[in-house]
């Protein structure tokens, strides 16, 4: 949405409105980047706003007229207008207890959080409200809470975690003093719902820099709040193939993802089973058995915890436990398409395997143009043998589980899974045999075999 429909409600609202667009629709104005919503900020009750736009025939949702809110939708798109105001007493660590209407603009700006986001636009023009040096902040790359840290911290636990995930986005620094209030009100951050924590997370990991926001997490202990299966991570050694321990190699993963919430949740716990099944063997060299299994499980506790949706959960599960296989070239094509077949199967998409595997790779550290270039290489070859649309799943052969029992005269049982299974084994290996004749005479020998070695049929 462009200015355009904001000018508009500003005639609706009339002149005395001092209509100010606020919070980080103007940091991200002043920044140049793209954003999604418009909050708005006004002298008018919200009462007045209400019957002013409704008069002028817009839609209007009283959402929030305990806090003097209300949303009025803009071609079709809700912004939020709320009345100029001060914050009573917070109690519950989200929500003021009590809001007093009608104050001046800098005395509603000075209860934001930060101030880069305690800033002020009129509508139409005009110079920026900024009696906190939000400005100035922005231009140092600098996160500074608005007045005292701990009070601001104290009002809202959410804060301490917002302030990690704008380092994240923007690549900002905490400022010292704010950075030090944070580990004094774990306990108010701790009542924050995971709901609202996990979008917080979530967008941490998807900013331009989510290694700074996760290093802030760590040195700030809020980790320990809401991802302690990470903290073992830390320091945590590897072997000769890592330049870095599993959570330096972690940080940089995360980092040379795609930034979509799937990969980057999955770089974030793909080693997470690694401390917990470190070994070192006669020779001294650092072993890890079996951490795909732990860090899957880790993974999907963690995520379950954090209330996320079932296909985010489905996906990085897939990411991890097929992380740790590594196609190499001597492998045969039947191997390569029973590979793929194991990646359909689970739902997973080769690029975003090829991806993950890649930043995986740069992730250890080390000089690794040889093994990139045979990276490349087998993707390659992956996309080729994919591209030719091989049988990959039951679903894909010749002939369907109807057409199998018709051929071989047998009622449904496990028998016919097991046939499937093999049929399908046997189509990777050659996929000029997935047609209907093909497949019938291989399934009548696989039969045949199945009863030469005495095995019991269904009853006919």
């Amino acid at each position: 949405m462009t200015w355009g429909p904001l000018l508009r409600l500003k005639e609706v609202l009339g002149p005395e409105a001092e209509l100010m667009v606020v919070g980080g629709a103007v940091r991200d104005e002043l920044l140049g980047r793209p954003h999604a919503d418009w909050d708005l900020a006004t002298r008018l009750l919200p009462q007045t706003v209400m019957e002013r736009a409704r008069g002028a025939g817009l839609r209007v949702i009283p959402t929030g007229l305990r806090h003097g809110t209300v949303t009025v939708l803009l071609e079709d798109r809700p912004v939020e207008v709320t009345t100029f105001r001060s914050d009573g007493a917070y109690l519950d660590g989200r929500r003021p207890e009590s809001v007093r209407l009608g104050v001046a603009l800098a005395e509603d700006l000075s209860r934001r959080d930060f101030t880069i986001n305690a800033m002020a636009l009129p509508v139409g023009g005009g110079d920026l409200v900024d009696p906190f040096g939000g400005r100035a902040d922005l231009a140092a790359g600098t996160i500074r809470a608005v007045g005292d840290p701990l009070q601001r911290f104290a009002e809202d636990g959410l804060r301490p975690l917002r302030a990690c995930r704008f380092a994240a986005q923007l690549g900002f620094a905490v400022e010292a003093a704010t950075l030090a209030a944070i580990p004094l009100r774990h306990a108010v951050a701790r009542k924050v719902a995971v709901e609202r924590v996990f979008v917080e997370l979530d967008k941490l990991l998807r900013g331009r820099e989510p290694h700074r926001g996760l290093a802030l997490l760590a040195d700030s202990g809020l980790l320990d709040l809401w991802l302690a299966e990470l903290r073992p991570m830390i320091g945590c050694g590897q072997n000769r193939h890592h330049r870095y321990d599993v959570w330096s190699h972690t940080l940089a993963v995360v980092r040379e993802v795609p930034a979509d919430s799937g990969l980057r949740w999955a770089a974030l716990l793909h080693d997470a089973g690694k401390p917990g099944t470190r070994s070192t063997g006669p020779d001294g060299e650092v072993h890890f058995y079996g951490h795909e299994a732990r860090s899957l499980d880790l993974a999907e506790g963690l995520l379950e915890r954090l209330k996320t949706s079932l296909g985010l959960r489905k996906e990085v599960a897939a990411l991890i436990r097929h992380h740790g296989t590594h196609p190499t070239e001597a492998w045969s094509d039947a191997a390569c398409r029973r590979f793929l077949g194991r990646l359909a199967e689970d739902g997973l998409p080769l690029d975003r395997w090829a991806a993950f595997r890649l930043a995986d790779q740069r992730g250890k550290g080390l000089d690794l143009e040889d093994r990139l270039g045979e990276h490349r290489g087998l993707v390659t070859r992956l996309e080729a043998l994919a591209a030719a649309a091989p049988p990959l799943a039951v679903r894909d052969l010749a002939l369907d589980g109807a057409a199998l029992m018709k051929l071989t005269g047998r009622r449904g049982g496990p028998w016919l899974g097991e046939l499937q299974r093999q049929l399908l084994v046997a189509v990777m290996d050659d996929p000029g045999l997935n047609g209907p004749e093909a497949l019938a005479e291989v399934a009548r020998k696989l039969m045949l075999a199945q009863e030469g070695e005495g095995e019991e049929g269904d009853p006919r």
